[in-house]
């Protein structure tokens, strides 16, 4: 077992392994326990447990201060739970434990599934088809998150309807005004573009992933399908064009802003061109409106919002990823590329623009 001083394979626990051994011994019966820090996670500490032959992941909430409705593992769990009843590939949530005691903080368990994770979308080392099938099984997989109706899973009051995209600027520009970090002029442009050119409302409601892109996928081990949407701390009730348009960041990405694949030769890797990644999601999903400038710019603005949290909890010494100051600086960058956007720099969308 591990012991406990606190040290896991991987990096140091957050709190005492000995405590999760007893809580899980209590439920399970008495078995060894391995626990193993992974990354992938900027903001919810997640570990992979082995108790006897259970194979776990933990996510947890981190130490320190929180603010409210962040750091939300009751919601990720509420949503894993409903989805397991759907087509839409998510690991079987296992238990929540909402009090404090004995970890420091809430957490849950959920299966471990065995598959890859891809946090480069060059996926380098895997052969052009592959690459091509990869990318399709990925708008696929949101095709099947937004089909599902809310009310039929029990999500429907998982989040508030109607006006999504103009809550969603409000929300994220006040989180931009609390940050004490230094102002960043692009992202203060952007921030002020958005209101004005709000899409009107037509009232479309699906789940939101929130965080829906290829480094949260969890695929087959030989085949190009996910088997599991990994990371569900922003789902909401929300707009499935938040999504897309999130999804489609990578086209307008550079490789050294967070494995975008701006600049690349697409058709050499057998990457799909954006047009026909949208055109596959277009294909399997429920009649949706056309992606447009606005949502690309929306997903641009609210991914360097999150850059701009992770340079905060960098400074207070809370981020929960050992590498998150190497993703601080990435604001401005996304920043810059929500203005080429405006401007229509390199902005190819699958559909035509309302």
């Amino acid at each position: 077992m591990t012991g406990g001083s606190g040290e896991a394979a991987g990096g140091k626990a957050d709190f005492d392994p000995a405590a999760l051994a007893g809580f899980l011994d209590e439920r399970f019966g008495r078995a060894p326990l391995s626990l193993e820090r992974i990354g992938g996670g900027q903001s919810n500490p997640t570990y992979f447990v082995d108790h006897g032959r259970r194979r776990l992941v933990l996510r947890k909430q981190p130490t320190g201060p929180i603010l409210r409705g962040a750091h939300a593992i009751d919601r990720e769990f509420r949503v894993l739970e409903a989805l397991a009843q759907t087509n839409v590939p998510v690991p079987r949530a296992v238990l929540f434990h909402a009090e404090p005691e004995p970890l420091g903080t809430p957490f849950y368990l959920m299966e471990r599934l065995d598959g890859r994770v891809f946090h480069d979308c060059a996926l380098p080392g895997i052969a052009p088809a592959e690459r091509r099938g990869l990318y399709l099984g990925m708008a696929e997989a949101l095709a099947k998150l937004h089909a599902v109706r809310p009310d039929d899973v029990g999500l429907g009051d998982f989040g508030r309807t109607g006006n999504y995209f103009e809550r969603q600027i409000a929300r994220w520009t006040k989180q931009l005004r609390e940050s004490r970090g230094e102002v960043i002029a692009e992202l203060e442009t952007v921030a002020g573009w958005l209101p004005t050119h709000l899409p009107d409302d037509d009232e479309q409601v699906a789940i939101a992933h929130g965080d829906f892109r290829l480094g949260n996928l969890l695929f087959h081990p030989t085949q190009p399908e996910v088997i599991g949407i990994l990371d569900w701390e922003l789902s909401t009730l929300g707009h499935p064009l938040a999504d897309l348009g999130y999804c489609a960041m990578p086209w307008h990405t550079a490789p050294d802003e967070y494995g975008g694949i701006l600049g690349l030769d697409h058709a050499a890797l057998g990457i799909p061109s954006e047009a026909e990644f949208l055109a596959h999601y277009y294909v399997h999903a429920v009649p949706t409106a056309p992606l447009t400038r606005f949502h690309l710019v929306f997903a641009l603005f609210r991914f360097a919002v999150i850059f701009v949290g992770i340079a905060d909890r960098v400074r207070s010494g809370t981020a929960a990823a050992a590498n998150a100051a190497d993703f601080a600086p990435l604001a401005q960058r996304f920043a810059r590329r929500a203005l080429e956007a405006i401007e229509g720099a390199g902005v190819i969308l699958g559909r035509s623009e309302a």
